[in-house]
């Protein structure tokens, strides 16, 4: 297994030592050569381009596959906000949704400007015992976004389960390198431009838990539903649809084609490597990072075994890493490295050379 070595091949051939996927992903070649056709061919067949429902269609099934759940349970859209408004719309007048302090405001912020809800945030380590009887919704992101921690996922849906909330969980920080068990969440969502490496506006989102029949009591209502959410997109251009979509297709939003036309490359040059090859490599990496970064006296905030390391007391080397093309991010005074494949251990070497003298 490479541990050490960029993985990828001749997908990736960056100018600079590019350690920012926190903030976004590198676009494979593959990926950028298929968007660079669909612009060619928008000018002879329009911005939908040849096959509009075809490219979200295999988009969706291949993010399917890489994260191990039905094809039938994954809507397609253009960002998390906007299935966070939506998650927050299907909820019952007065309900409460409990979140972490300081998470990703994309997540939280629709669920707070909701009327009908009624939303506590506590500190992150304090979700699981937060929960109580008439908590409706638990959201949280899977991996912080700004430091890295992993949150304890199976320590959330018990207790939720428990008291008969549902659960909402952003896994933009972590699929692509960190394995999630998305079926286990009665929500998941997945802005995919950042470690998926798919261009930006590209959204998956994953029906999960006990739902029961598609359509039942245990399913929202499709209540942004336009015509792309009908049984026959082509039979739901005009007045109200009366054959909503059998599958979670009903939930989509109309999709930016382009997107989608790279979507499906990356999701399937993420797929021939594995994730578990990718988990391994990222980590390998970040570890590293780590402790060099620890022998030389500083404390990063996250515990071992994330892709993200992000450190304080080190904000004011960013313009000197960036002049000196090393990418990485500044978020709430911590600065923020980020590990993914196409990194080596000559990348980790660099940056630590610049920052430990």
């Amino acid at each position: 297994m490479q541990r050490h070595t960029a993985l990828g091949g001749d997908e990736f051939a960056p100018e600079t030592v590019y350690l920012n996927s926190a903030s976004s992903g590198l676009l494979p070649a593959r990926t950028a050569a298929a968007v660079r056709d669909a612009l060619a061919e928008s000018a002879s067949h329009g911005t939908m381009g040849r096959d509009y429902f075809g490219t979200a269609d295999r988009a969706r099934g291949a993010f399917a596959r890489l994260m191990g759940v039905p094809a039938e349970r994954v809507a397609v859209g253009s960002s998390v906000a906007v299935r966070s408004a939506f998650v927050a719309a299907s909820l019952p007048a007065g309900s409460e949704v409990l979140v972490t302090e300081g998470d990703f405001s994309s997540l939280v912020n629709p669920l707070m400007a909701h009327g009908g809800c009624t939303v506590r945030a506590v500190p992150r380590e304090a979700l699981a015992e937060a929960v109580r009887p008439r908590t409706a919704l638990v959201a949280l992101s899977a991996v912080h976004p700004q430091d890295g921690r992993i949150a304890d996922l199976a320590a959330v849906r018990d207790a939720a389960r428990a008291h008969g909330a549902l659960t909402y969980v952003d896994v933009t920080q972590a699929a692509g390198w960190l394995p999630v068990p998305l079926a286990d969440f009665d929500y998941a969502v997945c802005g995919a431009y950042k470690w998926l490496l798919c261009p930006k506006g590209t959204t998956f989102t994953v029906f999960g838990g006990e739902r029961g029949e598609l359509g039942g009591p245990g399913w929202p209502v499709p209540a942004h539903a336009g015509w792309v959410a009908g049984e026959d997109p082509g039979e739901s251009n005009y007045g109200p649809i009366d054959r909503p979509a059998p599958t979670a297709r009903r939930y989509d939003e109309p999709h930016a084609n382009y997107a989608y036309v790279g979507a499906e490359h990356s999701l399937g040059l993420l797929a021939e490597i594995g994730l578990a090859t990718i988990h391994a490599h990222d980590v390998a990496l970040a570890e590293q990072y780590r402790a060099g970064l620890v022998a030389a006296g500083f404390t990063p905030r996250a515990a071992p075994g994330s892709a993200i390391v992000s450190t304080p007391g080190l904000a004011d080397a960013e313009p000197r890493l960036a002049a000196a093309g090393v990418r990485v991010a500044v978020r709430g005074g911590l600065l923020r490295a980020a590990f993914h494949l196409y990194n080596s251990r000559a990348d980790v070497d660099r940056a630590l050379e610049l920052l430990v003298p």
